[in-house]
């Protein structure tokens, strides 16, 4: 049979999984990637984590996430994950934009999926939920990047693009992170010490803004202000500077990093993408137990790919088949899931298991 799931894991988490497997127990943190629409192969995988395979946790669980992650995490983290990872996806499913959208337009409709995604309670399960601790990235931006003029906004964007190109840490003279996080316990990963950074304690009067603020795509939706709990400014995409996040996931703290992914590559800024030397510190990734669909699984899901914000564009003024099209690979991924479950608790993982590229 042909494998759908792939296992990856730097070289701390390699050794333990090959001793002893990979038990709940063990998982200290989950991370989410930004990706937008790529989200979508991973709702079952997600649906198995965070209803069987977690059902007995007792103690914290730290979530991290930006952008489509923090939100896939905000939907796990609710009461019932089951119906809450089901009106996301079928809210995100359904989004639909005239031919020239404003970023007013992009911000109204994902105000809208969010509003879905957490209905009446969802803000208080998520800061009352029994183990699951939600943190997400957003940035606050500096100097032009905090315009919302297209003109202003992209010369900061290019003028970061280049800063990045020459060294990461540039980042920081654009844009600050804003860690919102569970103030129930202070997560592990809270240092980041390589970019400056606010630390913001989620409510429920900031869970709403804060959400929309990691998933507020530069040029493509408007900045996020007035975010109750946090400095003012305006507030982006927690992808900008934690796209796949590069981040110290525990410290000197032992256990392993699950993070369900829909690639092999993990790419630590927006900016990185098109820089593939750019790769996130082994120091950070020697706890991670990276999943990522396989290429046959990529290859029988619709079109030979995984959904991405492009098909927006490829579907232009064909909204159903597009809609269509997202389901198909939703019902495909099924299979990520099913896999997980048989070579993990099957113990086959111990085999399979392969060191993560660093």
């Amino acid at each position: 049979m042909t494998a759908k799931l792939i296992f990856r894991a730097g070289p701390k988490a390699l050794l333990k999984i090959k001793d002893g497997g990979l038990h709940p127990a063990d998982v200290k943190v989950v991370a989410g990637a930004a990706g937008g629409p790529k989200w979508l192969i991973l709702g079952h995988l997600d649906r198995f984590l965070f209803t069987d395979f977690f059902k007995d946790r007792r103690e914290p669980l730290f979530v991290i996430g930006a952008s489509s992650g923090a939100w896939r995490f905000a939907a796990a983290s609710q009461a019932d994950p089951l119906a809450a990872i089901q009106r996301f996806q079928d809210a995100y499913i359904g989004q639909s934009y005239n031919d020239r959208p404003s970023p007013e337009d992009v911000s109204a409709e994902a105000g809208k999926i969010l509003k879905h995604l957490l209905g009446k309670q969802g803000a208080l399960e998520i800061l009352s939920h029994p183990f699951l601790r939600l943190n997400f990235m957003t940035v606050r931006s500096r100097g032009l990047t905090q315009s919302e003029r297209k003109a202003h906004l992209f010369l900061g964007l290019c003028l970061a693009v280049g800063g990045n190109f020459i060294h990461r840490k540039s980042l920081g003279w654009f844009f600050q992170r804003g860690l919102f996080y569970d103030s129930r316990h202070i997560p592990p990963f809270a240092g980041m010490p390589d970019l400056p950074i606010s630390r913001i304690p989620l409510t429920l009067q900031n869970m709403g803004p804060g959400l929309l603020a990691s998933g507020s795509i530069p040029l493509i939706m408007a900045g996020v202000t007035g975010i109750p709990g946090a400095p003012q400014g305006v507030y982006r995409d927690g992808g900008v500077t934690d796209y796949h996040m590069d981040i110290p996931f525990l410290g000197r703290a032992e256990g392993i990093v699950l993070f369900p992914h829909y690639q092999e590559r993990v790419v630590p800024g927006w900016f990185d993408k098109q820089i593939p030397w750019r790769k996130p510190k082994a120091t950070h990734m020697e706890k991670v137990l990276l999943l990522a669909p396989s290429a046959a699984m990529v290859a029988s899901l619709p079109g030979g790919k995984i959904p991405d914000r492009n098909d927006f564009y490829t579907y232009r003024g064909k909204d159903r088949e597009r809609m269509a099209d997202w389901r198909k690979a939703v019902e495909i991924s099924r299979g990520l899931a099913d896999e997980f479950a048989e070579v993990v608790l099957s113990g086959k993982i111990r085999e399979i298991v392969r060191p993560l590229p660093l």
